[in-house]
């Protein structure tokens, strides 16, 4: 009986979009979702609209949305990333790699939010008072010379001014989002195979002032700027070897007496040192003008 009242509605929306069909317009009335044709994914879409309120090209959840936050005057962007599926590390094959970024392994993430530009000097003044950069000439530019400690207590302070759980993201997290989330081409870079398009590097940097305003080259896929190049950024995770194991969420090893860094930096001569596999790893208390950070939530 259900299967019946089921297929008869069916039918009826099916014949809803059929006899609205007008082929003098520009999007026929059938048409819902507005391919060119109308076909049992309108019918789809309009299910979808009825049983849950939402078309079904809308985000998989539709509140996990992009959300600008303000502090002392400076603003800043926290990009959605919507939770997925992908394989984590370099292939044993791949010549360019690393031992340390082997072996490739499954990694399962829950959504979460990653800042759409590095940490720049003007937030870190705005919620610290003062300027620990080496390289100070604009404010728009990443805050460096900083340890993961430093990055510790701004980030507890930032807490405090804002309300929310501003963190470092683990390594998966800055990967993912590095690769381009459930949106990635499949790129060498964060964006692009070229890597000047989407990295201050060595390349196309000033030596006497070699960090560049955020946001100034190509995003990624998600519309994050400068995972590769200008800074290296640290991750919350402590540095150790990777498992083969497929895994959900995962924060690291366990122990240890470094913490993880990503993306390169604007000195790097190895491009290798640029691909959104490669990892590094220093002392939590040293603070070098090569390193900065990237805020997750």
């Amino acid at each position: 009986m259900k299967r019946r009242i089921l297929l008869s509605f069916l039918m009826c929306l099916t014949a809803v979009c059929l006899l609205s069909f007008t082929a003098d317009v520009e999007y026929q009335r059938g048409d819902v979702n507005h391919d060119g044709n109308v076909s049992v994914a309108d019918v789809s879409s309009l299910i979808d609209y009825l049983l849950y309120g939402t078309w079904n090209d809308d985000p998989v959840n539709p509140e996990l949305q992009d959300e600008t936050i303000t502090v002392n005057g400076v603003s800043f962007k926290m990009v959605a990333v919507e939770g997925g599926t992908f394989m984590m590390g370099a292939a044993d094959d791949d010549p360019e790699a690393y031992d340390v970024e082997k072996p490739a392994h499954q990694v399962t993430l829950s959504s979460y939010y990653i800042a759409e530009t590095e940490v720049t000097q003007a937030l870190w003044v705005a919620v610290m008072g003062s300027n620990p950069s080496t390289y100070r000439f604009d404010l728009r530019r990443p805050v460096e010379t900083v340890s993961w400690d430093d990055c510790q207590e701004f980030i507890a302070k930032l807490n405090e001014l804002t309300g929310k759980q501003f963190r470092l993201p683990t390594e998966a997290e800055w990967e993912f989002a590095a690769r381009g989330g459930n949106k990635s081409l499949g790129y060498k870079y964060a964006g692009s195979d070229t890597l000047e398009d989407v990295a201050w590097c060595i390349y196309n940097s000033n030596d006497e002032v070699p960090t560049h305003v955020v946001a100034t080259l190509a995003p990624n896929e998600l519309g994050v700027y400068d995972m590769c190049g200008n800074v290296y950024e640290y991750c919350q995770d402590i540095y150790g070897p990777y498992s083969s194991e497929a895994q959900i969420d995962p924060i690291g090893a366990t122990s240890g007496d470094s913490r993880v860094v990503r993306g390169g930096y604007w000195g790097d001569i190895d491009t290798r040192n640029y691909c959104l596999s490669m990892r590094g790893g220093g002392p939590q208390d040293y603070a070098h003008e090569s390193s900065g950070l990237r805020l997750a939530l």
